[in-house]
């Protein structure tokens, strides 16, 4: 979305901020605080914004580990694999990939022994996943 826009000014400080508020925001966007109430929440009703988070350096996350997991399915049972994964709590969030794998989820656990067993035996289990290939988040450098 171009940031020249009111709607692409307002998500470019929401994307660097989730925590700004309204007014921030508007002073931020060059706008006012009405309108950044009403665009949030058209923007929101239209399913631009689908949540807000935080972003976490997982080093200094004790007490958990963090994989992004690359995974290929059988095509056949794509609806399927991505319904199971879904269900999944280990599984924080989970793409679609253009990549070098047809899906990619970040995985959290309390540890990489507990990270190990969510792939090995919640994830491998699922039927029509073919392979899973984790890369284990080590430190956060932006």
């Amino acid at each position: 979305m171009e940031t020249t826009s009111t709607e692409g000014r307002i998500l470019a400080v929401l994307e660097e901020d989730a925590k700004a508020s309204y007014a921030e925001i508007a002073d931020r966007a060059g706008v006012s605080k009405p309108t950044v109430r009403k665009y949030i929440s058209k923007l929101e009703d239209d399913g631009v914004i689908i949540g807000y988070s935080a972003d976490v350096d997982p080093k200094k996350l004790a007490g958990q580990s963090i994989a992004m997991v690359g995974i290929e399915c059988a095509s056949e049972r794509y609806v399927e694999v991505t319904r199971a994964l879904k269900e999944l709590d280990d599984v924080e969030s989970l793409y679609t990939s253009s990549g070098d794998h047809m899906l990619m989820a970040e995985v959290r656990a309390v540890d990489g022994d507990s990270l190990g067993d969510v792939i090995s035996d919640k994830i491998l289990s699922i039927d029509g996943i073919e392979a899973a290939h984790p890369s284990f988040l080590q430190e956060r450098l932006k």
